[in-house]
């Protein structure tokens, strides 16, 4: 009984602190960034617009080159943003 006792409230925590999955900005479909606060339709759409015309971004920091961010705003997205290394999609 106190083996199942404890297995609840892992579980109870685990239902109490939903795992946090940070968007891969190389994948992400528009409505996929627009979840991200902070990003609304514009910025979402020239994330998308600097991908496909300069390719994935190698990292986050890459953020300040897309027209519409700055490294301040790029700061305040790294904890729900992210950038996947290729050889880790395989």
């Amino acid at each position: 009984m106190n083996k199942l006792y404890k297995g609840l409230l892992v579980l109870a925590g685990l239902v109490a602190f939903p795992v946090f999955a940070a968007v891969d900005i190389n994948t992400a479909t528009q409505s996929e960034l627009e979840v991200v606060k902070g990003l609304g339709p514009a910025k979402a759409k020239a994330i998308i617009t600097y991908r496909e015309s300069n390719g994935n971004f190698k990292h986050l920091d890459e953020l300040d080159n897309v027209k519409g961010f700055g490294k301040a705003s790029v700061e305040k997205l790294k904890a729900e943003l992210s950038v996947v290394p290729e050889q880790a999609k395989k």
